[in-house]
C-alpha cells in the first residue's frame, strides 16, 4: 500500500518546519512537501530534513498545480492562524491568513486526490468578555466575537472551512485550536511580552488565569492529525492554568499593575525609551483570559501533550536572559563608585596577565583588591559620641 503525500504550509517558520520535517521521518509517509512564499532560512531548512521545498505563494491560484503535480492527498495548513512576528506585519499576515487560506481551500475543492485537510486554528476564536463560561468546550459559542485582529482572522478563516467541509464531504477535515503557543524557540506576541524587563505590565486588579502548549507538543498533534482519521474542531492546551502574575514571577520578572487606560501610553514610552514593547490589546485580552476544555484532545484523538502548561512555560522562562544580567551589574558598581567617589573594581584580574575565562550563564565573582572598598560590619562599630554642648544660662 502506498504512503502518504503530505504538503505542508508555512516552512519558514518553526512549527510548519519542524513538522514536515518529522512527517518526512515517519516510514507511513512517502512524500513531504513544504511550501511557503519566502526561502526558509539554513535553520528550518536543517528541521525540514528530507521534506521538498516549493517557493510558492499560497495566494497564488499556482498552489492548485503543486497540488496536482505532487499527488498530494492531506494538506496541513500550518500558517493558519499563525500570529504576526511584529505590528508591523499585521497586515501582510492578516492577508496570508485569511486570503491565503480562502486560495487553498479552492485548490483543495478542485483536487481529485486530496483526502484530508488540517487547518490549524487558535483558541482567540472563543474571543474575551467577563461574561465567558468557565471552561470552553469545542461547542460553546464566543460570548464576545472578536472584531479585529488575529481573532478575526480566526474567526474567518473557519468560516471558510466549514463551508469547505459542507461542499467537500468526502475530504476530512480537523481544525485543532491552539492554546497561546510558548517555547524557547517560537517567537510570538506573547514570548514578548513575557521577556520584557525588568517589568511586565498588567492591567490592574485583573489576574487571569492562562492557559498554554508547548511548541513541540503543537508540532506532535499536527503530526497525529495528519495521519488520524478525527475530523471537526478539537481544543489543544497543556494540563493545568496559570496566572499571568504567576507567569511573570516565574520568568523572573516583576509585575506592575496599570489602568487599562494607561496600556497604551506606556507601551509608546518604552518603545520610545527603547526598553522593549508590548501590544496593549494582548494585555487586556490577558485581562480576561480563557480555559478549555481538552477532553476530546485526550479522549478522541488520544493525544496527551508531554508538557503542562507549568513546565510549559518554565521551558520558555530557561530560555530567557537573566533579569539582572552582569554588564548591569558592571553598570551598577561603576555608579555606586562614583557615588563615592573611588574607583570600580575590574571586571577581571588575573595573575601575570593571564585571561580568565568565565563560566557561560555563571556570574564569577571580581577577586578582592585595592579597589573594593572595605565596609565595616554594624555589629563591631562603637557609635560616635555625641558631642558635649554647654548649658545654656539665664
Amino acid at each position: 500500500m502506498a504512503g502518504r503525500v503530505v504538503l505542508v504550509t508555512g516552512v519558514t517558520r518553526y512549527i510548519g518546519s519542524e513538522l514536515a520535517g518529522r512527517l518526512a521521518r515517519d516510514p507511513g509517509v512517502d512524500r513531504v512537501v513544504g511550501v511557503d512564499a519566502a526561502l526558509p532560512e539554513p535553520a528550518a531548512r536543517s528541521r525540514m530534513g528530507d521534506a521538498e521545498f516549493v517557493r510558492v505563494d499560497i495566494r497564488n491560484p499556482l498552489i492548485s498545480r503543486v497540488l496536482e503535480t505532487a499527488g498530494v492527498d492531506t494538506v496541513v495548513h500550518a500558517s493558519a492562524s499563525a500570529p504576526a512576528p511584529s505590528s508591523a506585519a499585521r497586515a501582510l499576515a492578516k492577508e496570508m491568513n485569511v486570503l491565503g487560506t480562502m486560495q487553498l481551500l479552492a485548490a483543495c475543492q478542485r483536487s481529485d486526490t486530496v483526502r484530508s485537510l488540517v487547518v490549524r486554528s487558535t483558541s482567540l476564536v472563543y474571543g474575551s468578555s467577563p461574561r465567558d463560561p468557565a471552561v470552553f468546550t469545542e461547542d460553546t459559542p464566543a460570548r464576545s466575537v472578536p472584531s479585529s485582529g488575529p481573532g478575526r482572522d480566526a474567526v474567518d478563516i473557519e468560516a471558510y472551512v466549514r463551508g469547505f467541509s459542507r461542499r467537500r464531504p468526502d475530504v476530512r477535515v480537523a481544525l485543532p485550536r491552539f492554546a497561546d503557543l510558548i517555547g524557547p524557540t517560537i517567537r510570538t506576541p506573547l514570548a514578548r511580552y513575557f521577556a520584557l524587563t525588568p517589568v511586565v505590565p498588567l492591567v490592574l486588579g485583573r489576574n487571569a488565569r492562562l492557559q498554554l502548549i508547548h511548541e513541540s507538543d503543537a508540532v506532535a498533534l499536527l503530526h497525529t492529525l495528519a495521519l488520524g482519521d478525527v475530523a471537526g474542531p478539537i481544543n489543544a492546551a497543556g494540563d493545568g492554568v496559570l496566572t499571568v502574575s504567576q507567569a511573570i514571577h516565574r520568568a523572573g520578572r516583576v509585575p506592575l499593575p496599570v489602568p487599562g487606560a494607561g496600556l497604551g501610553v506606556l507601551s509608546r514610552a518604552m518603545q520610545q525609551l527603547r526598553i522593549g514593547g508590548f501590544s496593549p490589546a494582548l494585555v487586556s485580552q490577558l485581562a480576561t483570559g480563557r480555559v478549555m476544555d481538552t477532553t476530546r484532545m485526550t479522549r478522541d484523538v488520544g493525544f496527551v501533550p508531554r508538557f503542562t502548561t507549568e513546565s510549559a512555560f518554565d521551558d520558555f522562562a530557561a530560555a530567557l536572559p537573566p533579569l539582572l544580567t552582569p554588564d548591569l551589574i558592571r553598570q551598577a558598581e561603576r555608579t555606586v563608585a562614583r557615588t563615592l567617589r573611588v574607583d570600580p573594581a575590574p571586571a577581571t584580574i588575573a595573575p601575570d596577565d593571564e585571561p580568565v575565562v568565565e563560566p557561560v550563564g555563571a556570574t564569577v565573582p571580581a577577586p578582592v583588591t585595592r579597589h573594593l572598598v572595605s565596609v565595616p560590619d554594624a555589629a563591631v562599630v562603637t557609635p560616635l559620641a555625641r558631642p558635649h554642648r554647654p548649658r545654656r544660662t539665664r
